[in-house]
Parts: C-alpha cells; sequence; structure tokens
C-alpha cells in the first residue's frame, strides 16, 4: 500500500513551513529514518524522517512552496508491488468528500486556508520541461513570472541588498540558492562603491522573514503580558580570568568566559531553585534540570539553543556544546527541541562593549540575565583605599508573576559568589 507523506508538527508555535528542499527524488529507495525533505520554520531548519520503507513514488508538493499548513500531504511511498494507482487510492482515501484543492507546487505557492487534503488530481507534481541545464537557467522572467530562490536565498539577499533578478540560479531547474548569492555579494562592492555621493538613495523596504515575525511577536507579547523587574550587581572577574587562562594553557578545548558564565548560572539555580520556574496560569512550573539557553545572534535574529544539564556538565563540555550549537543557528539547522524550553537565558552584549543592558525574558523561562563586558574600573577596597580591578555588570530581568524580588537577589547573589570564586564552577 502507499503511505502519504504529510508535514508534521515541525514547532510548537508554528502551523507550517516552506518547503525548502527535496533531498530525495522520485524513485528513490527509501528507508525508515532516511531524510525526506527540509522544512523551513520561523526559527530553523528541520527534516522530514521516512516512517515507512519503500519507494518514493511522488512528490506532492514541490521544493520552495511556501507556507505549507501542518498535514498537508508532500509526497507519497510505495510498498513493493505497488503503483502509481495505490497513491491515487490513498489520496483519494485522504480526500474523502473535501472539494478538490489547488496543487501546491513551486510555481503556486502554498496557503493555509481551512483544509489540507489533496486529491489524486491535485497530486500530481509541475514537471520541469525546460530543456535549459539547470546551471544556466534563469531564475525568473523579467515580465513579473515567479521568482526561483529557495527561502534562504531570498533572505540573504534582503540582507545583502543582492538584486535576485540578476541572479543566475544553480540549484535544482534553475533555483536560486545560497551559494548564487553569496557569489553576487562577493561581485557587488566594486559597484556599490561607485554609487553617486551627492544624492540621497531611496529609502527600501525589507519584507520581514518569518524568522523576525516570531521574534517579534514572542519579544511584544513577553513585554506586554510578563511583569519585568531588573536587579543588577557587579562581579569581581580578576580571579575568574587568571583561572581561565591557566585552564586554556594547552588545553585541547578553549573555555571562553561565557563558557563560565553559563555554568555558574546553571549552580545558581541549583542553589536557588525558586527561580528554576515557570510560570503557567493554574501552577507555577519548577523544571527538574538546569537547561541554560544562550542567545546567539544570527543573519535572521535571534536564537536561543539550549545547552542541557549545564549545572552537571563540565565547562569543557559546554564550550565544546555552545560552539557546535551556535555554528548550527548561524545556518538555521537546529532541531526544533533544541530551542524549546529551558530554565533560564544568559544573553551576552559584553564583546560588543556594552558595559549593561536589560534583556526582555523569553517565555516560558522566567528570568533572563544580561551580561556586559568585563572592564577596568576603580574599586573601593573594605579599608578604604582605591584600586583597580576587573568588573563585569550583569542584570537579571524576572517575571514577578513567578520570582519574588529577595528570591531574584539571593540568586544574583549566589551567581555573583560562583564568578568571584571560580574554582566553585569546575567542581
Amino acid at each position: 500500500m502507499a503511505h502519504l507523506i504529510k508535514l508534521p508538527s515541525v514547532a510548537a508555535d508554528t502551523s507550517g513551513g516552506n518547503l525548502h528542499q527535496w533531498l530525495k527524488k522520485e524513485g528513490d529507495t527509501v528507508a525508515v529514518g532516511d531524510a525526506l525533505a527540509e522544512i523551513e520554520t520561523e526559527k530553523a531548519i528541520v527534516e522530514i524522517n521516512a516512517e515507512h520503507a519503500g519507494v518514493l513514488g511522488r512528490i506532492v508538493v514541490q521544493a520552495g512552496a511556501a507556507s505549507v499548513p501542518i498535514n498537508t500531504v508532500i509526497g507519497a511511498l510505495l510498498a513493493e508491488g505497488d503503483d502509481a494507482s495505490a497513491i491515487d487510492r490513498a489520496l483519494a482515501e485522504h480526500a474523502g468528500a473535501a472539494a478538490p484543492a489547488a496543487p501546491i507546487s513551486a510555481t503556486a505557492p502554498a496557503t493555509a486556508t481551512a483544509t489540507t487534503d489533496v486529491t489524486p488530481a491535485a497530486a500530481k507534481p509541475v514537471a520541469a520541461t525546460d530543456a535549459t541545464p539547470a546551471a544556466a537557467k534563469p531564475a525568473a522572467a523579467p515580465d513579473g513570472g515567479r521568482l526561483f530562490a529557495s527561502p534562504l536565498a531570498r533572505r540573504l539577499a534582503a540582507q545583502w541588498h543582492v538584486d535576485l533578478l540578476g541572479v543566475t540560479g544553480t540549484g535544482p531547474h534553475g533555483r536560486i540558492v545560497r551559494r548564487d548569492v553569496e557569489a553576487a555579494r562577493d561581485r557587488a562592492p566594486a559597484v556599490a562603491a561607485a554609487a553617486p555621493l551627492a544624492g540621497r538613495p531611496a529609502a527600501r523596504r525589507v519584507p520581514h522573514t518569518g524568522m523576525r515575525r516570531a521574534i517579534a511577536r514572542r519579544l511584544t507579547e513577553s513585554k506586554q503580558h510578563v511583569p519585568h523587574f531588573y536587579l543588577s550587581v557587579d562581579c569581581r572577574m580578576d580571579a575568574l580570568l587568571a583561572l581561565r587562562a591557566q585552564a586554556n594553557h594547552g588545553g585541547a578545548v578553549k573555555l571562553s568566559v561565557n563558557d563560565f558564565i553559563v555554568r555558574a548560572a546553571a549552580l545558581a539555580l541549583r542553589e536557588v531553585p525558586e527561580v528554576n520556574v515557570s510560570w503557567h496560569e493554574d501552577a507555577i512550573e519548577f523544571h527538574a534540570g538546569a537547561d541554560i539557553s544562550v542567545a546567539v545572534a544570527t543573519d535572521g535574529g535571534l536564537v536561543t539553543p539550549i545547552v542541557r544539564g549545564a549545572d552537571v556538565k563540565p565547562l569543557s563540555a559546554i564550550a565544546s556544546e555552545i560552539v557546535e550549537l551556535a555554528g548550527r543557528a548561524k545556518i538555521n539547522r537546529l532541531k526544533p527541541e533544541e530551542f524549546t524550553g529551558g530554565s533560564l537565558t544568559v544573553s551576552n552584549l559584553g564583546m560588543y562593549g556594552i558595559s549593561q543592558f536589560a534583556a526582555i525574558i523569553n517565555p516560558p523561562q522566567a528570568a533572563i540575565l544580561a551580561v556586559g563586558a568585563a572592564e577596568r574600573r576603580p574599586v573601593v577596597g573594605e579599608n578604604g583605599d582605591i584600586t583597580a580591578a576587573t568588573v563585569m555588570t550583569v542584570t537579571l530581568s524576572a517575571d514577578h508573576r513567578a520570582v519574588d524580588g529577595a528570591v531574584g537577589a539571593r540568586w544574583l547573589a549566589a551567581f555573583r559568589t560562583l564568578i568571584e570564586n571560580p574554582v566553585r564552577i569546575l567542581l
């Protein structure tokens, strides 16, 4: 029998996604667990894996389709001995009495509708009949035809001010992909430098990406519905910096200051578990582990991959994990479970020279720690003498529904003690 491939619920906060690309082509043999296609959601590009073995008998939704709703049939697998008629029967059973839907393809973007059923007549993919080689096929017709470009290529083109109408696609069927935009960007500086300086350039309007819309929605909801309060402390960093230099001398894994901060935040949650909570309308949820989200700046916006169990992992493991997660975050390759949930977020702008700032809470978490730069400052000693010391200011933003001021203060005190006595972070 034929098995229909449907767009799964790839993330809790999305209703669908763009079909980024197919990783299999019609006629390919598929094993259980094989990656079939990639879906671009608001925050990442995730894979759809095969739940059944067979042969990819039909691609229903072409690569490049946008806003494909969850549970839409995007393809079909054939079992041994089946032919195309088995796919037609499976699609007919799936469609039931629903009205026929328009086919979803790269030339007809999908939109969220009341039904996601696909009838056999609508299930036939649009075939590429152009005999022009893919590498030389133009990406778009100048008379207003659809521009064939991946969602990532469109986002990068907007960021780098690359006009896609002048880009030749080298992807499947002449589709513009990331490497084409990068090549066009690399050719652009000489043109940009020749732009006239006398006239003011016209204002530009860059359409929002799905990720930027998601970030805007979540931050707006957080500021409107979560009662923030802020607590700041100064941490002496000299001992930590000396310990870090000693640990990095000849070490295989180079530790950053942020690695120490992430583990210190997790250990402070263990000491003050009242901050390791989430607010729900009927209860406060106490988290079992100290899972620290690390804010990572990407081309599309801020992403917060999570270091799970940071209170029980050695610093070297935390350092390696952050590097690996941040690398995949920057190319939209995180899995939804790698950035969903978490206990507390660390947002560090110290490397940009920012002395102090207050961050917006990342729901459902109840707190976020904003980390400033470690700077040389005058410090008054216990005897009244003034000396120079390296000081870092951190600010805790907390959800006052779940965390009281005194509780937040105790957590910050525990965090500062760990930072100023960094050997404890290593234990």
